[in-house]
């Protein structure tokens, strides 16, 4: 396939799995130790986790034409999801791997507006990541023409997974263990182009929240105790390391 094609096409399911997030995105961000949300603002009971974020039952006028919407609205979600799965296209070409990182980024974009809204990397996002990561990658490990090595996402992704335990451990304030649970996902993406990816993909990702909190600090809406949602940087330098280590693979 033409990579111009290739592009579009990954841009296109993007947007059209992106269209979906606004739902699930709202139910998952409850504060944590609340349960997930099962009511739109209204108290009308929401069906199913995926589709816009929009209540009929709340709608606007006589005749109920507009629905009220009650979470992240869904053009920013559709342009990120549409803008990463492009960008991961362009760097991965027609490898077959391409095809794991297309279904993963999703789940990524979905992860970073829920820890935002609410600090908080949901259970039954965070673990079937990893899970996903891993089968795919070892089912991609079986077809031609891939660029990778699933023994060392396998390896990565327990590295990256326990160096984070560690840091939850000596810091629990700092670091939250739903940052530790994700770390297993990203390090099994990171760990497929090898130890540089995994270590570049990190590296990315502290430097980035440090980057965040100090500006922060410096507009003083924080101070240095301040604690941040980590989880869309952990993703943000996972997809940074993703490209590169896809780019040279």
């Amino acid at each position: 396939m033409n990579t111009g094609l290739l592009i579009i096409a990954a841009a296109l399911w993007g947007a059209a799995a992106g269209s979906f997030l606004p739902r699930a995105a709202y139910r998952f961000s409850a504060p944590a130790g609340e349960p997930w949300r099962e009511e739109c603002p209204g108290g009308h009971a929401l069906k199913g986790w995926l589709g816009r974020a929009s209540c009929p039952e709340c709608a606007e006028g006589a005749e109920g034409a507009v629905a009220a919407g009650y979470g992240p609205r869904t053009a920013p979600l559709v342009i990120a999801t549409a803008l990463v799965c492009a960008a991961l296209a362009a760097a991965t070409g027609t490898r077959p791997e391409l095809g794991v990182w297309l279904l993963l980024a999703p789940v990524g974009v979905l992860l970073t507006a829920v820890d935002f809204r609410v600090r908080r990397l949901p259970d039954p996002l965070t673990l079937p990541f990893a899970g996903a990561a891993l089968a795919l990658l070892g089912i991609t490990a079986l077809v031609p023409e891939h660029t990778g090595e699933w023994t060392t996402a396998l390896l990565g992704s327990l590295a990256l997974g326990g160096g984070y335990f560690v840091l939850f451990l000596i810091n629990p304030a700092g670091m939250g263990f739903g940052d530790v649970k994700l770390a297993l996902g990203t390090g099994a993406v990171l760990g497929w182009y090898g130890w540089p990816t995994v270590m570049l993909g990190t590296f990315a990702g502290f430097l980035l929240g440090a980057l965040y909190g100090g500006a922060l600090v410096v507009a003083r809406r924080a101070s240095r105790k301040t604690a941040i949602a980590f989880g869309p940087f952990l993703i943000t330098g996972a997809f940074l390391g993703l490209l590169v280590g896809a780019y040279t693979a």
